[in-house]
């Protein structure tokens, strides 16, 4: 039985250790944000925050999670107001098809949380995800824009 923390409620699940913490969260917990890309930690869009640190949830065992909190799109706003990132996000009209936009706002979340005032190659180095629609350029853009309504 695995104990964690998901979005501020404490779950439980009875899982083998091995299942990538994104099955346990999709199948086990139907929490449906972080989404399947590639399955080797390559994309990005199963990206979740563990502890507060960004992590690729298709490639991290369930068991590592135990005991952890464990953050998804559906949770890094509580109570209903958007996180900095989010509003951004919006404002920069970030997302096109948005599949991968999830594990893009939760590492830049992690991004920000670590480096409140990222340059340009800080968000380069961080935000390694793929993105088919290619909106790299705003995502910059939001990411300097919620570091300023956080200063």
């Amino acid at each position: 039985m695995i104990r964690l923390i998901v979005n501020g409620r404490m779950r439980r699940a009875d899982v083998e250790p091995e299942m990538p913490l994104l099955w346990l969260l999709r199948d086990e917990l139907d929490v449906k944000g972080p989404k399947f890309g590639c399955g080797i930690a390559q994309c990005g869009a199963c990206t979740v925050l563990v502890n507060g640190e960004a992590v690729r949830s298709c490639a991290f065992p369930a068991s590592e999670a135990a005991g952890k909190r464990i953050v998804t799109i559906e949770g890094l706003a509580p109570g209903g107001r958007l996180h900095p990132v989010q509003q951004a996000w919006i404002e920069h009209q970030v997302p096109q098809c948005g599949y991968c936009q999830g594990g893009q706002i939760l590492a830049a979340a992690a991004l920000l949380r670590k480096t409140p005032q990222p340059s340009d190659q800080d968000i380069d180095e961080a935000m390694t995800h793929i993105c088919r629609c290619g909106s790299y350029a705003r995502i910059r853009a939001a990411i300097h824009a919620a570091a300023k309504k956080k200063a």
